[in-house]
């Protein structure tokens, strides 16, 4: 007897609702050309991390926490003076979701942290980068449930992307919507 594996509310959701009803919306002729959610980018600057090493590792452990997954630093690509950065110092991090980690932080996200937010209005229905992918921009990491608000060294903000397989930004809107992304009225 094979043992069941445990799939994720929002993937089982996309499965069973969204993508026959995307489907029927757009008159697709193969379920390939549905669009779908292929990663979750989220990234942090610590502008600051030239000066203070300390913010930068406070910064990994706190998305460490947030998206359960292993973060990688990322290094200044060339050199500014004016901003006394030099080319490979570390200044930010970054991790990439894909799987049913993805699925798990998108509904985290939707469900849980979004909610949190001081003066919630919705979402900028206007972000989209014209081939159907969302950047999303969050002020305070301690909107997600896991941070600790008492152990933060500094509130800072992080980077949200969701690229999709959308063609155009009408399918990826639509995609996100019916997930239950709290988009503002346009």
């Amino acid at each position: 007897m094979a043992e069941e594996k445990f799939v994720p509310n929002f993937k089982k959701k996309y499965t069973e609702t969204v993508a026959p009803q995307l489907m029927k919306d757009f008159g697709f002729k193969s379920c390939m050309q549905i669009p779908k959610i292929e990663k979750i980018t989220v990234s942090v600057g610590v502008g600051e991390a030239t000066t203070n090493k300390k913010l930068l590792d406070a910064a990994v452990k706190e998305l460490e926490q947030i998206t359960g997954q292993h973060v990688v630093k990322t290094k200044a690509r060339k050199s500014i003076a004016n901003f006394k950065v030099r080319e490979g110092q570390e200044i930010g991090a970054m991790v990439t979701l894909r799987g049913d980690n993805m699925w798990y932080f998108l509904e985290r996200l939707i469900c849980i942290a979004l909610p949190r937010v001081k003066d919630f209005r919705g979402v900028n229905p206007n972000a989209f980068d014209g081939h159907g992918n969302y950047s999303l921009g969050i002020t305070e990491q301690i909107i997600f449930p896991e941070i600790d608000y008492d152990k933060i060294e500094r509130i800072s903000g992080l980077n949200v992307a969701i690229v999709t397989t959308a063609q155009n930004d009408e399918q990826g809107y639509a995609l996100l919507k019916a997930l239950g992304m709290p988009f503002a009225a346009k």
